[in-house]
């Protein structure tokens, strides 16, 4: 009996260990030149107009371990219609709520069961561990179809600054329970979007809107 007993304990303590969410922060265009140079020409602008420094942009993902599998967290452009096979659970439209009726102009938000992160090898100052147990790690899981999903680069909802990719890692984070406020940038860097995904995220029992006309679940 001390032996099975041992092995169950033995197996609960992996289970425990396999559980884990890790963030992971990207420079905004890794692996393609023209989003890098666009982004450094914004921030450019952006850092003038407040009369700051420029900073180094950012963009987020998670990824969560449950014990059946590793699931991959972001927002993306659509690339084809294979979304299923990326884990695709809701669609926005980029720019305008008119211009989301073309492909070419709708992200995608993948909880995506045995994906990868595109770029990941340019990863900076990651990833950083979120959470060790498979509590908040479910619950990580749980919140991602929930994800309110305005029109990219604007504020729809009012926060004060544009929705985006880090938004949506934002809102999921905080609505899980993990302390999102924490969360900092890479040394020198910004990431927009983190700020709006935060207020959303605390008054979403106000139910922020979903993006009906181009929202959809898979």
């Amino acid at each position: 009996m001390e032996t099975l007993g041992g092995d169950w304990l033995g197996r609960a303590s992996t289970r425990r260990a396999r559980a884990a969410v890790d963030l992971y922060w990207l420079p905004l265009g890794a692996g393609g030149q023209f989003v890098r140079l666009n982004g450094r020409f914004y921030e450019a602008v952006a850092a003038g107009l407040k009369h700051r420094r420029a900073c180094d942009l950012y963009h987020s993902a998670l990824q969560v371990e449950v014990p059946e599998g590793t699931f991959v967290i972001e927002q993306a452009p659509i690339h084809d219609w294979s979304g299923m096979e990326r884990g695709v659970v809701a669609e926005g439209a980029v720019g305008s709520r008119w211009a989301g009726r073309f492909r070419i102009f709708r992200y995608e938000i993948r909880l995506w069961r045995g994906g990868h992160i595109p770029d990941v090898a340019e990863a900076v100052e990651s990833p950083r561990r979120l959470a060790s147990d498979e509590v908040h790690a479910r619950r990580v899981l749980d919140q991602v179809p929930k994800v309110p999903t305005p029109v990219w680069g604007r504020d729809q909802l009012g926060t004060g600054e544009m929705w985006n990719s880090n938004s949506v890692i934002a809102w999921v984070i905080a609505r899980s329970g993990l302390d999102a406020e924490s969360v900092r940038p890479p040394a020198g860097g910004r990431a927009p979007g983190w700020h709006a995904g935060l207020v959303v995220a605390r008054g979403h029992d106000h139910e922020a809107p979903r993006n009906a006309a181009t929202s959809q679940t898979r």
